[in-house]
């Protein structure tokens, strides 16, 4: 028996249904029949049918054939390569000094510190 998947989040839904869109799109404008780019892919035209649906039940490796075969699999390496907020957090978790950590008087220039009476 296959492993039950997580259910998918409303907004993760509406992300795969854009891209599904934005997919379909882009075979439409290059004028690219459905069967074309599924035989390239390597896959039914059922299986392209539901990438450009944007169904979650689709592997990402069937997604990036078909970006392949549309000659946009370099934009698949650009997601989640600027995480402004990652880095944001990451710099948040660092620790910081308030100041400077104090000089000793003996390691000022000038050589060894005067002696007090």
């Amino acid at each position: 028996m296959p492993k039950p998947s997580s259910k998918l989040l409303p907004a993760a839904q509406r992300v795969l249904r854009e891209l599904g869109a934005n997919i379909k799109m882009a075979r439409l404008r290059r004028g690219f029949a459905a069967a074309l780019v599924a035989e390239r892919a390597g896959m039914s035209r059922t299986t392209l049918r539901s990438i450009e649906k944007g169904s979650s039940g689709v592997t990402l490796g069937a997604v990036a054939n078909v970006l392949h075969s549309l000659g946009l699999v370099a934009d698949l390496a650009l997601v989640a390569r600027d995480d402004e907020l990652g880095r944001r957090l990451q710099d948040a978790g660092l620790e910081t000094r308030n100041r400077a950590p104090r000089r000793r008087r003996s390691d000022r220039a000038g050589g060894p510190a005067p002696e007090s009476s």
